[in-house]
């Protein structure tokens, strides 16, 4: 990958240690937790995730590796004493089920963050190294929703920079502080345009992220497509992922929280993503969920 080892792109490894699995998810700390729970004062709250409507399994067992087939697969049981089962096929990086990337999902130069051998850490047995068992206790810490779509979506193709984000901040009356999640609307779909290139989060954006000391990153649309820059790092996977070790949560669905929030006239939230407890994987379905 182009700029896969230029000194002036951001990164974290090493910060943390040479065993480190976190990354980012140092930044919330205790203080941050408590931070976070004083955000509650309704009760009030929205999903960030996309429903899912799973797909036969016996249709085809291959198909969720595109994107007009649902992510999920699903075979059912009965086991003759009146209850059902039911079997599924999840495909983790898909466009149309919001996950939660683990640091390994992202290698550079053969090398898995802080700079373990991608061989060694991702194997064909599961990942033994910066997998989803770094959020086996799951994530709490405040959200942040900075709403670029308040007008109607980005335009196609349109790059998102840091004076972006301070624009909408100084609209929103919020500040994104270390240990925050940023929530990031586009108002587009997770899904790819066929045809039309999508904005996305530039380089300068997660550079931004990176002085801020954002702990998460979930957006409706992520890193553009096409890329930006074709002969440079994707932003938010190459970057803010592969290089910074920041989780990201993709796909997420972010009208309801839009909506809240303007209701509510409030951007700041609790924020929880609390996936399954499987180890040994590079990204994971998650529901996350903002009380306010």
């Amino acid at each position: 990958m182009a700029d896969s080892n230029n000194p002036d792109l951001p990164s974290n490894w090493g910060r943390w240690g040479a065993d480190d699995e976190l990354g980012t998810l140092n930044l919330i700390t205790d203080e941050v937790r408590a931070k976070a729970a004083a955000e509650v004062w309704t009760g009030r709250w929205a999903s960030l995730a996309q429903p899912i409507t799973p797909n036969p399994m016996i249709s085809s067992p291959f198909a969720p590796t595109t994107v007009d087939v649902s992510p999920v697969q699903q075979m059912m049981s009965h086991t003759g004493v009146g209850v059902a089962a039911d079997l599924m096929l999840v495909t983790n990086h898909h466009a149309k089920s919001t996950h939660l990337d683990a640091l390994a999902h992202w290698s550079h130069d053969g090398e898995v963050y802080p700079g373990r051998p991608r061989e060694q850490a991702v194997t064909p047995g599961g990942v033994t190294h910066a997998s989803t068992a770094a959020f086996a206790a799951g994530i709490l810490t405040r959200g942040i929703l900075l709403d670029l779509a308040v007008d109607g979506p980005l335009p196609p193709g349109y790059a998102v920079t840091s004076h972006d984000f301070e624009q909408a901040e100084q609209r929103q009356g919020v500040t994104v502080s270390s240990g925050d999640a940023l929530v990031v609307r586009l108002g587009w779909t997770s899904s790819p345009v066929p045809g039309t290139p999508s904005p996305g989060i530039s380089i300068n954006a997660v550079r931004w992220m990176h002085d801020r000391g954002v702990a998460v990153f979930a957006s409706d649309r992520g890193d553009a497509h096409p890329p930006l820059d074709p002969d440079g790092p994707s932003p938010l996977h190459g970057v803010a992922l592969g290089r910074m070790a920041m989780p990201l949560i993709d796909a997420v669905e972010l009208d309801d929280l839009a909506a809240l929030c303007r209701q509510l006239e409030r951007y700041s939230f609790l924020l929880t993503a609390a996936p399954p407890r499987i180890h040994g994987l590079t990204g994971v379905p998650v529901n996350p969920i903002a009380v306010f």
